[in-house]
């Protein structure tokens, strides 16, 4: 029988391929037995060892089952997540795992609301849209929606960060869904703005060429007070962890928020879309 070599330096997905095999020939498993333990072929099993297949959710969850990983920090189910992630937006693992520990998190949108305020059911509209075009598949929007709700869940914790926000007029002017999903998405936005450690700020249309940034920005301020920034433009992400050149996208994004609307001002316009009063 040909056994193909396997190179775990290839790219993460060889890396995934190349555990899983050691993992299996560890056990004394051949692909047979693994596949009657995933409920996969065994020519799945082959072609996701040698990184012919890549690996999807329920395959990854299936393995940690059959190797006792779930819930584990080796599970087959985190590597997957940061091969989807990685591959779609260079650097947000590193940035998520910043974001969860940050001391402050500023942040500003374009188009859409940020991740950190969307409603479930926000966040899965976009993601159904998306797949309807085929710009994904259903288990990667299954992903950016867990995405959306572990970010979240990751800010609530005994200190939580302050967290400044500021959205372009676009961000609550686009319908997303139902009348209802706006609805309860403006009212999550005005909660977001009645908690003791957050600011919500809207630069208007009329900011005009007075917009410091064209693109999403989020700037964090580390346990340590390093900073640290993260763009996104619609293909990649840019993460930068040199405090040196965060300096001055922290500074524009003071020039923004003293050129955008007070959140008194801002939290009035939300209101007045949720009323759906001109």
């Amino acid at each position: 029988m040909n056994r193909r070599e396997l190179n775990p330096e290839a790219s993460p997905q060889a890396a995934y391929g190349a555990r899983l095999r050691s993992l299996r020939e560890s056990r004394g498993w051949t692909q047979d037995d693994l596949a009657d333990r995933t409920e996969y072929s065994s020519v799945h099993i082959s072609a996701v060892e040698t990184a012919r297949k890549p690996p999807t959710l329920r395959f990854s969850r299936s393995a940690d089952v059959a190797f006792g990983l779930t819930g584990t920090a080796d599970a087959f189910e985190s590597e997957y997540r940061e091969i989807k992630h990685g591959g779609l937006l260079e650097g947000f693992p590193e940035y998520k795992a910043a974001e969860a520990k940050a001391a402050e998190i500023r942040l500003y949108e374009v188009g859409v609301i940020p991740g950190l305020l969307q409603t479930p059911e926000y966040a899965s509209t976009l993601a159904a849209s998306a797949v309807k075009r085929g710009a994904i598949t259903s288990e990667q929007a299954d992903e950016r929606v867990s995405t959306v709700v572990e970010r979240q869940a990751a800010l609530d914790r005994a200190h939580p960060p302050l967290i400044s926000a500021v959205l372009d007029e676009s961000c609550i002017r686009r319908p997303v869904g139902s009348r209802e999903i706006m609805d309860a998405q403006f009212e999550g936005l005005l909660k977001f703005a009645e908690l003791p450690n957050t600011m919500l700020q809207i630069a208007p249309f009329a900011m005009g060429e007075r917009r410091p940034f064209n693109l999403p920005l989020y700037v964090l301020t580390l346990p340590d007070r390093s900073l640290m920034t993260y763009t996104e433009s619609a293909q990649r992400g840019h993460l930068d962890r040199e405090s040196t050149s965060a300096v001055p996208m922290l500074t524009a994004y003071h020039q923004l928020q003293a050129e955008s609307l007070s959140q008194a001002a801002s939290v009035a316009m939300i209101d007045t879309l949720r009323k759906g009063t001109p």
